[in-house]
């Protein structure tokens, strides 16, 4: 809450010639608590001259803690709180504010502080000829505040002149004041090309202490002209803006378009983390302005990266003209990079020839983990002899250092170097580390090394022993480096250059000895071994690495077995990391690394690339990424993807990653987009986004960059398998085929796995090992395997011994631990104890588990029996075997029989078979029609109880088509025999075009129902096998060029219970599928999948063969789930990262739930001539209490409607709809009358379902036995049909089927006689067809047409009543109907009346009043409408503009009002069938509903309600506008909506009104726009209530044709309890032209502004005078019967700038006779277009408000006395204002007049004037004076004082005041709340110019060629409309700001705008982005964001807009 307080400013004025100014000065103060208003600096007329300081004690809301201050060459301002005195803020200028000097800024911020040191004071050293040169001494005087002790200086130059760069020494300043000698050493280079390239430092006072070096990236935005050649500054700002870094320049950066710029800037003080940025420029260049995105800042110290989001122009000519802005952090984006500074000092010994000229390298190893590898920049006289370096280097927290690696990487002769030693200084903690060295790094000297360890402890030496395998072709030529790894470190990478044993190394079969010398490393767990790939025969099978220390024996070296290291080989890489033998399986995890290179220009690098991850375990070695996974042609190309995987012990959770190149190559340059890191051992997935060069030539040069994850997502968890296959020894036993794999556990089962690598694999008497690319789901414990392959190639006949697999568990292992010893130590007993001292526990932890699968048997189609597919079993499963016979039964129709191949799949509870082909059969021709069976077997590990089986054909060979009637297996293992009928086509041009059909078994009892009956056998079992789940699958192609695909699509579906593969062939949409921007749907069955995990597509690359896929949705209706799963990606091999199947999960935010049942439906077409149908059958279900099903068609497309519904059918859908309970009501049953003959005679319907409870079926029986036809029986082509009969079908226990049927008792059927009443008007008589629609809660009766009237053979005519009689289905409590016409014949148009419903069985009669036009010429052209008896609710949703912000969900609203009372759900159904609300729409809807009573809102909710007369046509269909005047400000215009069922003859409409609170409400105006078929309105009146009810009475027309005053407007008085709020005067209005040539014939307007709102536009036009408005004349205008405003504040006068327009206004007065009272408005401006500033619009302010500053003042004071503790003695009030303090002033009680008794008491009091008051003291004081004895309160509630002038000064108190004689006993208030006074506000309407930003959209067709026109609203009113133009100048064109100027009388804080257009022109459509509104005065912007179009054929078709402030 703000209150009052006093400021003393005081400024000072420099002293420069010209200093001073004439000006009026103003000052804005910005504190914590807020921003004070602008102040004017009112004082003598010598302020503000030069060199002189100026005191004002200025008063305003206190703002609290002061942060800057917004306001002559100006050199300081300080500012106290007089309240506190010790507040004192220092706010340093010292610059112009002039248009002409300086920058020609005039308007400044000034940052303060409390401590004048903070503040950043640029001086300038003037500078002639002979300062500042080599060896010399300058001196300076500067005059300055008093800054007490100095700490720091900055100092810097402009780089201005051609000799620019300045070696400075030192700075000494003396403190003439202090009598102080302050010494600054520097002792560096200010230049850009010298040293670090600064020209302005920071510098401590006498020390040499490092400075904070802060990273600074700014980033240029990537837009046209978006960088800039101006000199770009910066300031940074500390937390809470105490301290702050001074101005910076960023010298040196580009600043180009969409480039980062990195500079590093050096301060002395500690100010991470930022609280704000400030960034501009100096305007200086050509193409000055600048678009900055972003600026970036990392402080090393804190670790702290800050980002701050800038995205706008730094243009005078774009935006709001701004080059300098405030930019705030997004702290969403903070990262915490824990890197600390060290100072690095190397000492180069003082031998001869000890120096290098090589580049240095250093890794630092600590307790918690080790460095980067460092490189220490080398410039010429690094590393010289004799020599100390220093360097500053970050580090993340390593704890304790334990060791220092230092190598150089040059081998040439004179690249030797002799070290002395390393000092490590930690700058934040002053920890010290020493490393001596004393030793050569030369291939010349000592032991040859260039790599030397430094030890906290002493070194060791390794020997490595490396083994080369005895393979052909094992050996290697390539440069081989090896990297030993333990528990407490590395050795680092080493090259292995200097064998012990072999001159020609890693040979065949060689064995070759190296030592490795470095600081112990524990215990030795892993080895990175590698070569550089480089060379003829590079490849190199390494067969093992062994590892021990010097001296020990070679017994105990540990072993890592390895394999191939070469790009054609196994998996390709030539870098491995090597453990242990067995510890594979548990130390590895696959990284997969997807690297996007950009798509800008010249992206692509021929450079290495390399990454290091960082994680929270540890961090992996730069690894450079040699070999990719897909194996694209060249890598790192334009806007390709590569994907590496790198295979590397577990670091945890990633961090961070560390990625560049080598910057080798012709193009080296690399532009990286992004990289995605997945890790599926850990289910993580995680997003590194980066946009950025990584060139030397381009941004900052840097070719390496960390990155942190940007996003972390959840993907499937798997496990890794490490399998190994050995094939037999004997002749041809290896394969050319593709082998594959999938293993079966406990808990599931592994998709089907590929083992194949670059090797030749499975060739004869080989064992292969396949590691860390099989990675699949945990299955547990393992029990069986599949192994099988495709049978292609040469030679693909396979013999497999055996396969191993292992995998990683949790078991208890055994462990031994040493006890801990509980007693002293006994000598004596000591060796009896050493046995006992362990025991062993068991503990859970990770173990390899193995399992062995024996097969020992061929995989042929010429070997044993001839199967390429085996399944294995584990030793203890061996007996699990089974085999099955198939037997298959082709269909007896003409072409059911398939030359296809057919492959089976059987499921049972244990696992299933696989995919097999059904090869060989008992007949040769296989699957031909009506043959009885084709018997197949196959072997398969036992499947226990068979669930499903899945067929498919590969639609291979001529007429492929199959029609499948069933299925037959026999469990050989017990004989059992399970049927699994189908009785489906396996077709892509039959039924539903699938290939594949997934089959579930029946019981035999229902497979003989069929037998007995044979007619009824075609289509029995639907329902059955309908435990199948119907997928709907929609799949959307990118609109994209190219994006269309002719290949073969497929698809796998994955369950979390199973996995199914379908071929894609038929889309039911397009012929020609998967093309550019097309939807294709498709129909997929599966069965039993479980909830659907992920998603496999992709295509076999046939054909123009690149696919673009958008996204898939899948619409699983049986488990109520619809899935979309986003790809955006491509399917291509040459896009992207070149792969064509991928895997899609499911976005969870896009997944839509529902409960659907599937239900059979049979039709029954009857056998009559014609009775057949090729229209659209759909159907809709009731169930009980109004429920139903949506409306389904039976037919997709029209290939299915031809072929159903013939004469004499029977067909059987299978549906799956909402659920309408146990029992269906009715079904509605038509067709939309289309096709070649429409017409259906339908027989029956039958429903069935299945069972909630066991097994069986029910059926419900519908009897129609009529037409559906235009041309037959009653025309009606929709029918509702009730039940006749059930029949129950149910499996009882001893196997039989039992049947029951029972009949339905008659429906309760309900008669409703209608009555249509037609109007009595002209042509009010209809001949089109009329339909009706009647709803009640229960249902409805579905659209009748009402043919045959009971009363009239001619329908509908004039004036006559109709009555009709409808029979239906008990519709409950009727409260809506719908009625309509078909608008055919010759005269349609009808005017309807009223419909009156009676119910015969209740006799409840329901009236629904029309009195509206059906008809396409009047009215509003509709010829559908709806009426209620329950009340309409008129929902409108407005969608955000965001990308994500739509749905496709259907929505509903539910309304909740008074005592927990709410509606239904009421849904809000998109019309024309469009699905889902689109981002940035507008969307209305008419929703029915209980009546809630009121809608509770958080706003201030007034309850409109407005009668219309009760006489003949008094309703109306106009447009009805309302504004509302209060005490406390007026509404806006609003329309009322009509919303068809509103205002009508004698009706009473009821509003809920969300509008300000402006109570106590004074008076109403309503405006109706004359539009319309009815626009004459008999308004009788209106009620607006909250707490009280204001009355508003009219009683006449608004109309232009009827009534005594033929006007559309009206004023009412408000009335409260019968007392009228206003009463009428009449206006007498003078307009006095000047004399100058001043006289206009325009027309003009004025509206007069006062206390109770405005008059109204009031028209000039009937004057005392002829010829109005002449040069020096006075014309006087009368208004009566105009409600009075009380008293006047302003008047706005314009014109229409027609004839003669230029006017020249002297003044106006305004005379309100009921008060007898006159207003002057001066004036003595022009308005006219080419005069003055061009407006003909002006606002003029009263002049009778001039401040009467009396010294005496009147003031009411109103005291609230508390229901508690009241008093009868005196009380006491002080006034302290801002200027004194008044008297005190005794409130007295008496026995005549109690006072302070539960109520309010007013007092008034006569006083000096003490100015705004701030406080009031309250006393309590006995009235004789006497001794207060014991103790006693008075409750104080709350104090109004109110003085006229100024207003309401609220204290709320709510304080308990002692009794006490004491005059310094009291309390103090401080003011809570200020109501200012109208008197007040008046005063403040100054006349101000504000500017007004209009900034069109970039998009095509943004700009507009209409007129435009604002109007404004502030806290002191509106502007009025104002068109904005310019002379000469295109307007609002796509992407162009355009600025205006406006003059208006100050509006306060700006509350709104509205803008709109007059649609005018060709193109008047306009993409309005935002409007900035600036008041010159005080410098205050507003902005009002848009970004939607003003058009009515876009979105919501509105031309006018209300926007709002952006803050």
């Amino acid at each position: 809450l703000l209150f009052l307080t006093v400021y003393e400013v005081v400024t000072v004025t420099g002293d420069v010639k010209g200093a001073g100014t004439d000006a009026n000065v103003f000052v804005t103060i910005f504190g914590d608590f807020g921003v004070s208003p602008k102040v004017h600096l009112a004082s003598s007329r010598n302020a503000f001259e030069k060199n002189k300081t100026d005191v004002f004690r200025i008063k305003t809301q206190n703002i609290g803690p002061i942060k800057k201050l917004a306001s002559w060459f100006l050199d300081r301002v300080v500012v106290t709180d007089m309240i506190r005195p010790h507040l004192r803020f220092y706010f340093p200028c010292n610059n112009w504010l002039s248009r002409e000097e300086g920058d020609n800024l005039f308007v400044r911020d000034l940052l303060g502080s409390q401590n004048p040191m903070d503040v950043p004071k640029e001086r300038r050293l003037d500078s002639d000829k002979d300062n500042f040169e080599r060896g010399s001494e300058d001196k300076f005087t500067i005059e300055a505040p008093n800054l007490g002790r100095l700490r720091k200086i900055t100092i810097g130059h402009n780089n201005r002149g051609s000799s620019a760069g300045w070696f400075l020494d030192k700075v000494v300043i003396d403190d003439m004041g202090n009598k102080e000698i302050y010494e600054f050493p520097v002792n560096r280079w200010f230049a850009m090309d010298e040293d670090d390239g600064k020209i302005q430092r920071d510098v401590l006072v006498g020390s040499m202490q490092p400075m904070i070096i802060y990273n600074v990236q700014v980033m240029t935005g990537d837009i046209r002209g978006a960088g800039t050649n101006s000199k770009i500054h910066m300031v940074m700002h500390g937390s809470k803006g105490l301290k702050n870094s001074g101005k910076i320049f960023l010298e040196g950066g580009a600043f180009e378009r969409a480039l980062i710029d990195i500079f590093n800037v050096e301060i002395c003080e500690l100010i991470s983390p930022l609280s704000r940025v400030t960034i501009g420029h100096d305007n200086g260049a050509v193409g000055a302005g600048w678009y900055c995105e972003k600026v970036m800042i990392y402080c090393p110290f804190t670790g702290i990266e800050q980002t701050f989001p800038c995205g706008m122009w730094l243009d005078e000519d774009e935006g709001d003209g701004l080059i300098e802005r405030e930019l705030y952090e997004m702290v969403s984006l903070r990262q915490k990079k824990q890197k600390y500074p060290w100072s690095l000092w190397i000492w180069t010994s003082d031998i001869k020839g000890a120096g290098t000229d090589a580049q240095v390298f250093l890794q630092i190893y600590g307790e918690k983990g080790k460095s980067d590898e460092i490189k220490l920049e080398n410039n010429s006289d690094s590393f010289e002899q004799g020599q100390l370096d220093k360097f500053m280097i970050e580090m993340p927290d390593m704890g304790r250092l334990l060791k220092l690696r230092i190598w150089h990487e040059k081998r040439n002769p004179f690249a030797g170097w002799h070290l002395l030693q390393v000092t490590l200084l930690k700058t934040l903690t002053m920890d010290k580390y020493s490393f001596e060295c004393g030793r050569w790094l030369d291939i010349n000297e000592d032991d040859n090394e260039i790599v030397r360890e430094l030890p906290a402890t002493g070194t060791l030496i390794y020997r490595v022993t490396i083994c080369t395998g005895n393979v052909s072709g094992s050996g290697t030529d390539a440069s081989v480096f090896l990297n030993v790894i333990g528990d407490l470190g590395d050795t680092g990478e080493r090259l292995m250059f200097m064998s012990k044993n072999n001159v020609n190394k890693f040979e065949k079969g060689n064995h070759d000895e190296f030592l490795i010398e470095s600081v112990f490393l524990g215990q030795v767990r892993r080895v990175r071994v590698g070569h550089d790939g480089r060379g003829g025969g590079c490849g190199w099978y390494l067969d093992k690495v062994l590892v021990r220390e010097e001296g020990q024996p070679e017994s105990s070296a540990t072993e890592f077995p390895c394999f191939w290291l070469d790009r054609n080989e196994d998996d390709g890489q030539i870098i491995r990391e090597l453990v242990p033998a067995g510890d594979g399986v548990r130390l590895f995890v696959g990284y997969h690394i997807a690297i996007k290179t950009g798509s800008v220009n010249g992206a692509s690098s021929d450079s290495k690339v390399f990454v290091k991850l960082y994680g929270e375990k540890g961090d992996t070695d730069k690894v450079i990424l040699a070999v990719s996974d897909n194996d694209l042609r060249n890598y790192f190309e334009t806007a390709r993807t590569d994907i590496f995987t790198l295979d590397t012990y577990d670091i945890g959770k990633i961090n961070r990653l560390l990625i560049g190149h080598t910057n080798e190559g012709l193009r080296a340059g690399w532009f990286l987009d992004s990289v995605q890191i997945s890790v599926p051992v850990h289910g993580m997935q995680y997003m590194f986004p980066s946009h950025r060069w990584l060139c030397k030539d381009e941004s900052d040069g840097k070719v390496e960059v960390e990155i942190y994850p940007s996003e972390v997502l959840e993907i499937e968890k798997v496990i890794n398998y490490e399998i190994t296959v050995v094939t037999g020894d004997m002749r041809s036993a290896g394969t050319n085929a593709d082998v594959f794999c999938q293993i079966y556990g406990d808990e599931g089962k592994t998709e089907i796995l590929a083992l194949k690598s670059r090797s030749n694999n499975f060739e004869r008497g080989t064992t292969e090992i396949f590691k860390i690319q099989i990675e699949a789901l945990d299955v547990g414990k393992i029990y069986k395997i599949r192994i099988f392959h495709d049978g292609k190639g040469i030679g693909d006949g396979w013999f497999l011994e055996m396969v191993d697999i292992k995998r990683l568990t949790m078991a208890m292992v055994q462990i031994e631990v040493k006890k801990e010893e509980t007693t002293k130590k006994d000598k004596k007993k000591d060796k009896k104890k050493k046995k006992e001292e362990v025991e062993i526990i068991e503990e859970l932890q990770e173990v390899v588990e193995t399992f062995t699968f024996a097969c020992g048997r061929w995989l042929a189609r010429d070997e044993e029996d001839g199967e390429i597919v085996v399944e294995l079993l584990t030793d203890s499963n061996e007996e699990l075997e089974n085999s099955y016979e198939v037997y298959v039964y082709t269909g007896t129709m003409w072409g059911a029989g398939t030359d296809a191949k057919v492959y089976i799949t059987i499921y049972g509870e244990t696992g299933d078979t696989g995919e097999r082909w059904l090869r060989k059969s008992n007949h040769l021709n296989k699957f031909e029609k009506g043959q009885q069976e084709d018997v197949s077997s196959l072997t398969a590990v036992d499947l226990g109880v068979l669930k499903k089986l899945r067929i498919r054909h590969d639609n291979s060979q001529a007429s492929a088509g199959w029609f499948l009637d069933r299925v037959e297996i026999v469990d050989t293992k017990d004989d059992t025999r399970y049927f699994f009928p189908c009785k489906r086509w396996l077709a892509v041009d039959e039924d539903d075009c699938q290939l594949a059909r997934e089959l579930v078994p029946v019981d035999e009892a229902f497979m003989k129902k069929g037998d007995e009956d044979e007619d009824d056998s075609e289509a029995t079992l639907g329902l059955e096998q309908k435990m199948s789940t119907t997928y709907a699958v929609r799949i959307k192609t990118g609109d994209k060029k190219y994006a269309g695909t002719d290949a073969n699509v497929f698809m796998t579906l994955f369950g979390t219970k199973d996995d199914t593969i379908i071929t894609l062939k038929a889309s039911k949409t397009h012929r020609n599928k998967f093309e550019r921007g097309m939807i294709d749907e498709f129909t997929v069955e599966a069965v039993d999948l479980g909830p659907l995990r992920k998603l496999r597509i992709g295509h076999d690359n046939c054909g123009s063969a690149g696919w673009f896929l958008d996204w898939v949705e899948i619409d699983a209706q049986s488990v109520g789930q619809k899935l979309r799963f986003p790809c955006g990606r491509w399917l291509d091999k040459g896009e992207d990262d070149g792969a064509i199947v991928r895997d899609l999960f499911p976005n969870p935010l896009q997944t839509e739930f529902y409960t659907p049942v599937p239900y059979e439906i049979k039709t029954f077409t009857s056998d009559v001539f014609g009775a057949g149908t090729d229209a659209d059958v759909f159907i809709v279900l009731y169930g009980r209490d109004a429920v139903c099903t949506q409306q389904k068609s039976l037919c997709v497309n029209k290939r299915e409607r031809r072929m159903y519904f013939e004469r004499g059918a029977e067909d059987m859908f299978i549906v799956e709809l909402e659920d309408v309970g146990d029992v269906i009501e009715k079904i509605r049953i038509g067709h939309d009358n289309r096709g070649v003959n429409p017409g259906w005679h339908l027989d029956r319907v039958e429903i069935r379902r299945l069972l909630r409870k066991g097994k069986g079926s029910e059926t419900v029986i519908f009897p129609c036995e009529r037409w559906l036809a235009k041309s037959e029986d009653d025309g009606e082509t929709v029918r509702e049909l009730q039940p006749s009969d059930i029949i129950t079908e149910k499996l009882s226990r001893d196997g039989s089927l039992k049947v029951t049927e029972v009949e339905v008792e008659d429906a309760l059927e309900h008669t409703y006689n209608v009555s249509v009443m037609t109007g009595d008007v002209s042509g009010s008589g209809t001949d089109a067809n009329v339909f009706l629609t009647i709803y009640g809660d229960l249902g409805d009766t579905g659209e009748r047409k009402l043919s045959k009237s009971e009363t009239n053979s001619n329908k509908f005519e004039r004036g006559s009543v109709d009555k009709f009689t409808i029979e239906a289905v008990d519709l409950g409590q009727v409260f809506k109907i719908k009625i309509r016409h078909d608008n055919s014949m010759v005269s349609p148009d009808w005017y309807l009346d009223q419909v009156e419903v009676f119910d015969l069985d209740t006799e409840e009669v329901y009236l629904f009043l029309c009195e509206r036009w059906l008809s396409r010429k009047r009215e509003d052209r509709l010829i559908e409408r709806v009426f209620y008896v329950k009340i309409p609710y008129h929902v409108s949703i407005c969608t955000g503009p965001e990308r994500d912000a739509s749905t496709t969900s259907r929505a509903y609203v539910i309304i909740a009002g008074v005592n927990h009372a709410q509606t239904e759900r009421l849904w809000l159904d998109l019309p024309d069938g469009r699905k889902g609300f689109q981002a940035g729409s507008l969307e209305s809807f008419e929703a029915h509903g209980s009546d809630v009573g009121e809608i509770k809102k958080v706003e201030v909710i007034y309850e409109l309600t407005v009668v219309t007369g009760d006489v003949q046509n008094a309703g109306t269909d106009t447009k009805i506008f309302m504004s509302v005047f209060g005490a406390n400000g007026s509404t806006e215009e609003i329309l009322l909506q009509k919303n068809e069922d509103r205002f009508e003859r004698g009706q009473e409409d009821t509003f809920n009104m969300e509008i300000d609170d402006i109570a106590p409400l004074k008076k109403m105006r309503l405006r109706i726009d004359g539009s319309g078929s009815r626009p004459d309105w008999f308004l009788d009146k209106r009620d607006l209530s909250t707490e009280e009810v204001y009355v508003f009475t009219y009683e006449e027309w608004l109309s232009k044709t009827r009534g005594p005053k033929r006007t559309m407007i009206c004023e009412m008085p408000a009335a409260v309890d019968d007392e009228v709020m206003v009463e009428l005067t009449t206006y007498i209005i003078q307009v006095k032209t000047s004399d100058v040539s001043a006289g206009t014939d325009a027309n003009v307007w004025v509206i007069v502004f006062g206390e109770n709102g405005d008059t109204g536009t009031l028209a000039l036009k009937d004057s005392t005078k002829s010829n109005k408005f002449e040069r020096k004349q006075v014309d006087m205008f009368r208004f009566p019967d105009i409600l009075s405003l009380g008293d006047l504040s302003k008047v706005r006068v314009w014109h229409d700038n027609t004839i003669a327009p230029g006017w020249h206004l002297e003044h106006i007065d305004v005379k309100d006779e009921f008060m007898d009272k006159t207003f002057r408005f001066p004036c003595d401006r022009w308005l006219s277009k080419k005069d003055d500033d061009g407006q003909i619009m002006r606002e003029l302010a009263c002049a009778n408000n001039d401040y009467l500053d009396l010294n005496e003042k009147t003031y009411e004071i109103c005291v609230t006395t508390g229901d508690t503790d009241e008093t009868k003695e005196n009380a006491w009030i002080v006034l302290e204002g801002k200027k004194c303090r008044s008297k005190e002033l005794v409130m007295e009680n008496s026995s005549k007049k109690k006072r302070f008794l539960g109520n309010v008491d007013r007092f008034e009091f006569s006083s000096k004037n003490v100015g705004d008051i701030a406080a009031i003291c309250l006393g309590h004081t006995p009235k004789d004076g006497k001794k207060v004895k014991g103790e006693a309160y008075w409750h104080v509630d709350e104090v109004v004082v109110t003085e006229k002038e100024l207003g309401n000064y609220i204290f709320r108190c709510n304080a308990l005041i002692p009794l006490s004689s004491k005059r310094d006993d009291y309390l103090t208030f401080e003011c809570t709340k200020t109501v200012e006074s109208f008197a007040s506000k008046a005063r403040s309407l100054v006349p101000v110019k504000y500017e007004i930003i209009i900034i069109t959209g970039d998009e095509k067709g943004a700009g507009t060629d209409a007129n435009v026109f604002i109007t404004i609203y502030g806290s002191n009113g509106d502007s009025g409309s104002r068109q904005l133009r310019q002379r000469l100048r295109n307007l609002f064109e796509r992407g162009q700001t355009d600025r205006f100027v406006v003059e208006m009388l100050d509006m306060g804080d700006l509350q709104r705008v509205r803008v709109e257009h007059d649609n005018s022109g060709l193109c008047p459509g306009w993409l309005l982005d935002r409007v900035e509104i600036t008041n010159t005065a005080n410098g205050v912007t507003t902005i009002f964001l848009c970004g939607k179009w003003l058009d009515t054929n876009r979105a919501d078709g509105q031309i006018a807009r209300v926007l709002y402030p952006k803050y």
